[in-house]
């Protein structure tokens, strides 16, 4: 998942305190909820790759967390007061690790890898939800999700050593398979975000935290932007600015604010299982795009994100 939205929490219900039960059979809204997601997430690497044509990766990096952390602003400013000081640091360390520094990652991964190979990584994020859980938070580890996990490495492997890079079809015109790792640094630190969030953060709405993660860190990141690089100077110069930056402003508003809530309502008249079956999907989204855009697909790139999936799959359905 490109920088992707924190990960959604469900509200505790006021009174009582009685989940309610799992759906026994799956409405079709929620089929038509899961095909928008998974659009909406997928088509993140395009955007991303059609913003980096004028930016830089700092510049859209930055650029990024700051046009969402201004649209949940009001939000934001609603729950702040609310929030509890111990919660604070673990709110910092979640938009750090799971949002900021992501961002900026899948961006310079992007100036060398196609954006269809991107999304493709972006699944990896379960791999090291797993893993991260398993290490820091008393997660049982199986014998199904060890496997699960080498099958995900193996296919991310794959991806780098024999499937290319996309070559001319990225921003820079030049392709290095290896910046792949910036997406699997990435995928971990979402990881720890989810975990952190799953763990100190139960009963908090969604839109609290994840309004809350880009309050901390959206101060510095427009401060950076505006201050530390030649964003304004681009914006009113160079050709073409204005549509990338446009590119970058829908990539903020849809993969953080819309993508959010939808997540949320999937998980409402679904199950959790079903709402992350999206997995499978985004990197066939990514996929197509970067195919539509003359990116290569090649049979490596098929293998391995066939790898992939399965150790998504296995991970998902292992006790």
């Amino acid at each position: 998942m490109p920088t992707s939205p924190a990960p959604a929490v469900t509200t505790a219900p006021a009174t009582p305190p009685v989940a309610a039960p799992p759906p026994h059979r799956i409405p079709a809204s929620a089929w038509g909820l899961l095909v928008v997601l998974a659009s909406i997430w997928g088509t993140s690497f395009i955007l991303m790759k059609k913003g980096l044509v004028v930016f830089s990766a700092l510049e859209l990096g930055a650029a990024r967390v700051s046009v969402a952390a201004l649209l949940l602003l009001p939000f934001a400013l609603k729950h702040v007061s609310k929030v509890d000081r111990s919660r604070i640091k673990w709110l910092i360390l979640s938009g750090v690790v799971g949002t900021l520094i992501p961002a900026f990652l899948f961006a310079y991964a992007e100036t060398r890898l196609a954006s269809g190979l991107a999304g493709v990584l972006n699944a990896l994020t379960v791999v090291f939800t797993l893993v991260v859980g398993a290490a820091f938070f008393g997660q049982k580890l199986t014998g199904l999700r060890v496997l699960g996990i080498v099958l995900g490495l193996l296919g991310t492997v794959v991806l780098m050593q024999l499937g290319g890079s996309g070559g001319d079809a990225t921003p820079s015109g030049e392709g290095n398979a290896w910046y792949g790792l910036y997406i699997v640094l990435a995928t971990l630190g979402y990881g720890m975000s989810v975990n952190i969030i799953k763990h100190h953060f139960h009963g908090m709405p969604a839109m609290a935290v994840t309004s809350l993660l880009l309050l901390f860190i959206g101060g510095p990141a427009l401060a950076f932007l505006l201050f530390g690089t030649d964003f304004l100077l681009k914006l009113n110069t160079a050709p073409g600015a204005w549509p990338a930056f446009g590119y970058i402003a829908l990539l903020a508003t849809m993969s953080t604010a819309v993508a959010m809530v939808l997540f949320n309502k999937l998980i409402q008249s679904s199950t959790a299982l079903f709402a992350a079956s999206n997995t499978y999907l985004i990197p066939i989204v990514a996929l197509a795009w970067g195919v539509l855009d003359g990116e290569a697909f090649n049979y490596w790139h098929f293998l391995g994100m066939v790898i992939i999936l399965i150790s998504v799959a296995i991970i998902h359905r292992a006790k």
